[in-house]
């Protein structure tokens, strides 16, 4: 009597459940409105600090790069490096789905997503951040609707519009200027590898700036595996392996942040007494003639720096999420 007292229960939970995710698939913005290459759409995104901030999808962005200002050898890398079946499934890799539940129950948590390129899109524009099993339904209902609906041309430049590269850094326009300072369309095979070798965690596991050694590695993977599939030659291979990428930009901004933190730092409330000035030092507060009255005294133009040597990055492959 018990047991079906349970049961009856566990199938009224069940069917409440069930509801709750086919209302809230309903309350999502069609997918169809997705294939319109003019359409843009407002997600929100969160920073480092776990602030939401707006994001714009679509030509209204500035930084948005149609597919064909994408170089293939940036198409291919993601595609090799996140998900090698993206042009033969249907939205859903069973096979990867059925490796990860095998060994999230080993490790009795969501430690693996098997997640294709499709499903972090819908994930990215309609859903959330958060591992539960209704958001992964969600996940993979609206992965099989894009996949009725759009190309995979449409859903690979999605992607690459959306992706997390830095902080508040997204959309591989984005990250091209943030990294190098040029557009897209100028990145080598090397600078495509090193910004698809940050994507599975450029919070963290593959910040260029926290673990840039991580990055050349896995970088230097994806070039072998661009190589392997005829995406480069040989020779192409060969070269884009000899460069460096150029991470004098990076650099840079790390040295500002911190001397931006020792300035902070040195801030004080307490006073120096005053020492008396100089002659030297008495004169060159004086202004000059014709100087207007109360201008600040001109100090040398600083030199110019050097522009910083050409960039390029390489390659691997880790868990998707």
């Amino acid at each position: 009597m018990k047991m079906k007292k349970y049961l009856t229960w566990g199938g009224i939970v069940l069917a409440v459940y069930l509801i709750y995710v086919v209302v809230s698939l309903a309350m999502t913005p069609p997918v169809s409105e997705l294939k319109d290459k003019k359409f843009n759409m407002t997600i929100q995104v969160k920073d480092w600090q776990g602030n939401y901030h707006p994001l714009v999808v679509g030509p209204k962005n500035r930084y948005w790069t149609p597919l064909s200002q994408i170089p293939s050898e940036m198409k291919w890398a993601v595609i090799l490096a996140e998900d090698a079946s993206f042009y033969k499934h249907e939205g859903i890799d069973v096979k990867a789905i059925k490796e990860a539940i095998k060994y999230d129950l080993e490790k009795q948590s969501f430690a693996r997503g098997a997640s294709t390129i499709t499903q972090q899109v819908a994930k990215n524009l309609f859903l959330s951040r958060e591992k539960t099993l209704t958001r992964k339904a969600k996940e993979l209902y609206l992965a099989k609707r894009m996949e009725q609906e759009l190309t995979k041309g449409r859903i690979i430049e999605l992607y690459l519009n959306v992706i997390e590269l830095g902080p508040l850094v997204h959309g591989i326009g984005h990250g091209a200027r943030y990294y190098f300072g040029k557009s897209p369309a100028n990145l080598t095979p090397r600078e495509c590898a090193f910004l698809a070798a940050m994507l599975p965690g450029p919070r963290v596991a593959y910040n260029p700036y926290k673990n840039l050694g991580k990055v050349l590695k896995r970088s230097n993977m994806i070039l072998g595996l661009l190589a392997k599939k005829g995406v480069l030659s040989e020779a192409e291979y060969r070269t884009a392996l000899a460069q460096s990428p150029n991470v004098g930009r990076m650099q840079r901004k790390v040295d500002m942040s911190i001397k931006e933190v020792e300035v902070m730092a040195n801030h004080t409330s307490a006073t120096l007494p005053e020492q008396p000035l100089s002659q030297e030092e008495m004169n060159a507060q004086e202004p000059k003639p014709g100087a207007p009255e109360g201008a600040a005294p001109q100090s040398a133009p600083e030199p110019a720096q050097e522009p910083a040597p050409p960039a390029s990055p390489p390659a691997a492959q880790e868990e998707k999420q």
